[in-house]
């Protein structure tokens, strides 16, 4: 059985002039008027017409009274052609918006409370201090909301924690951080020589809500090694939780980027990484969607602050 022969717009050899030429027609439903939005003469226009149908062998416009109708072929046709011909017609204008959008004098950045307390606060400095005319806006927000948020070209990045990775969207880790184990100093914890998992069971935990990544990860590992566990508290924020560690109403399992020096005063605490995963905070973009400057410029100073923690060994500290 022979194959058909694919339709060729033989017409000056242009297929986007007899598709505009059509679906011009189809709207005003008239030549002549087609003709005229176009800036075209009505001949012009008759000839890409016949030209076009001519080529898909069927009849697209039938005459109804004064003005001419779609056939059932010409409504498949246009249904078809009219998004993609209003697309490229319209394709100046929108390429120059997205072009004012990238000079535009202002960033968004997404990310959780941990990151823009113990992580963004240098990167910003920096960066205000080269693009002291960029308007910089912190959005502060977590999990789905933040990626969601960049998704709708409400932040142009985010920065953070991610375990999983959607499709659509592009993870740079940058820096890692340990699991650290906090307890107060006076804890029996804080003072026996080695620790495992099972140590920590008949201690009530204070963890941030089940929502958070680091909820997720501390349950993922109690559940694979079968050691029980109890969450004695559920509060969000580092600085709430090592508060309540230091008042002796429970232990914690913290990311070392949330602990100062300051904190050594009031609180023990000590490696996890034999059992728990490091943490990496990175950078997280939209695939396909062109940064501007500034957005390029500030994910350039993440790399630098995660470049200058590994050259003075503080990685994973």
């Amino acid at each position: 059985m022979a194959k058909p022969t694919p339709a060729r717009f033989a017409y000056k050899a242009d297929r986007l002039k007899p598709l505009r030429a059509f679906c011009q027609t189809a709207r005003l439903g008239s030549v002549s008027r087609a003709a005229e939005a176009m800036f075209l003469s009505q001949p012009a226009v008759t000839l890409q017409l016949q030209a076009l149908e001519r080529d898909l062998g069927v009849a697209l416009l039938e005459r109804n009274g004064r003005r001419l109708a779609l056939t059932r072929e010409g409504e498949a046709l246009y249904e078809l052609a009219r998004p993609l011909v209003e697309g490229l017609d319209g394709l100046d204008a929108a390429f120059r918006d997205r072009i004012r959008g990238l000079d535009a004098g202002e960033l968004h950045v997404a990310a959780g409370s941990s990151t823009i307390v113990y992580l963004l606060p240098r990167i910003v400095e920096a960066f205000r201090a080269q693009h002291p005319d960029i308007r910089l806006i912190l959005h502060n927000v977590t999990g789905p909301r933040g990626l969601n948020l960049l998704r709708d070209d409400g932040a142009d990045l985010a920065v953070g924690s991610m375990l999983d990775v959607p499709g659509d969207l592009a993870w740079q880790p940058v820096v890692s951080y340990d699991p650290m184990l906090i307890t107060p100093r006076d804890h029996a914890l804080a003072a026996k020589p080695e620790i495992t998992l099972a140590d920590l069971s008949p201690y009530g935990l204070i963890l941030p809500p089940q929502r958070h990544t680091t909820y997720r990860m501390v349950d993922m590992v109690f559940q694979r090694a079968h050691v029980p566990y109890t969450v004695a508290l559920e509060v969000g924020g580092w600085e709430v939780i090592k508060q309540y560690v230091a008042m002796g109403l429970g232990i914690s399992i913290v990311t070392a980027i949330c602990l100062t020096d300051a904190d050594s005063t009031r609180l023990a605490s000590r490696s996890l990484s034999a059992f728990f995963p490091s943490r990496s905070y990175g950078v997280v973009t939209r695939r396909g969607r062109a940064l501007s400057p500034q957005a390029r410029a500030f994910i350039d100073l993440v790399h630098a602050h995660g470049d200058d923690r590994q050259t003075q060994g503080l990685t994973g500290a």
